[in-house]
């Protein structure tokens, strides 16, 4: 395999900014054999990059090291039970396209995850959400690649320490896996629709629609092309802030000077504060710098004009 790695290989059509960068070598795993094989190169000694679907990162220059790119593809049902059915997807699957295929097996779960950019390997380790849902939610278990020991491992839902775009892999457990597999426990009967958040309403009753989990991923692709650059025509890695998560009470008092103040409930104590309004309200919604800036139509984005 070892003329499988190639050099000075554009990184453009592999980061969704766009950047034009080159990098130094160049693998692309399509199977676990791939992944075993490239780990136990010399080459993969010196700070690889393993490289998802490119949604959320930002090359600064050519890279002179190994990029790994993941490419493990394949999706499966692959148990049932009364009311839940478990799937998997490889890393390498694009997230959308898996999302849209758990929805064509009349799945429910992830219907208000739809059009986040990304690859399945990489959900876990930010625990992506969007309208109220967290990948946690429905997330059974991973398999990764101990980088230490060489060896496939399963880790559940208790090993991954979940949070609010959080997880294990931020921390202690960074670099230290690449996952190559992800479970889901999807809803087949007596789901739990999610319409609370957001905008999700408004646009089920604007296209006429009843609630399902088919519409609410309608609805919920219709927000967001109405907000979030196509990354095909403009640059972007999609929605790039955090919402802080302060005491209730302090949200609360900062709502008293400023009335228009966006928050969401996160328990009893505490709220998100929607940072894509302090943004706004700092004036930097569509500024710019040379190639550089802040989408016109959404404050969350950063974009590469």
């Amino acid at each position: 395999m070892t003329e499988r790695i190639q050099k000075n290989i554009s990184l453009k059509a592999y980061n969704t900014f766009g950047i034009e960068v080159k990098a130094a070598l160049f693998f692309e795993v399509h199977s676990i054999d791939d992944l075993m094989w490239i780990t136990q190169q010399e080459v993969f000694q010196h700070h690889p990059f393993i490289l998802g679907g490119g949604s959320n990162i930002l090359l600064t220059g050519d890279y002179p090291g190994l990029v790994v790119k993941l490419n493990l593809k394949g999706k499966k049902l692959e148990s049932v039970d009364e009311n839940t059915t478990l799937v998997s997807a490889m890393a390498g699957e694009n997230w959308h396209e898996f999302v849209l295929w758990t929805l064509e097996q009349r799945l429910g779960g992830l219907e208000n995850l739809s059009l986040i950019p990304g690859n399945v390997g990489t959900a876990p380790i930010q625990n992506i959400g969007a309208y109220g849902v967290e990948l946690k939610d429905t997330f059974n278990r991973l398999e990764a690649l101990n980088l230490t020991t060489g060896k496939l491992e399963t880790l559940y839902h208790k090993n991954c320490q979940f949070g609010y775009r959080n997880s294990i892999f931020k921390h202690e457990a960074r670099g230290k896996y690449i996952i190559t597999k992800v479970y889901f426990e999807l809803s087949h009967k007596n789901h739990q629709l999610n319409t609370s958040y957001g905008a999700i309403e408004q646009e089920l009753q604007r296209i006429g629609k009843e609630r399902s989990i088919h519409t609410i991923s309608e609805a919920v692709i219709n927000i967001r092309r109405s907000k979030l650059p196509d990354p095909v025509e403009i640059g972007n890695s999609g929605s790039f802030f955090k919402n802080p998560v302060v005491p209730t009470a302090f949200a609360n008092e900062i709502k008293e000077q400023h009335p228009g103040l966006v928050t969401y409930p996160v328990d009893g104590e505490h709220s998100k504060i929607a940072a894509g309004w302090l943004i706004e309200q700092d004036g930097w919604k569509g500024r710019r710098f040379g190639d550089a800036g802040v989408h016109a139509k959404q404050a969350l984005v950063l974009v590469n004009y």
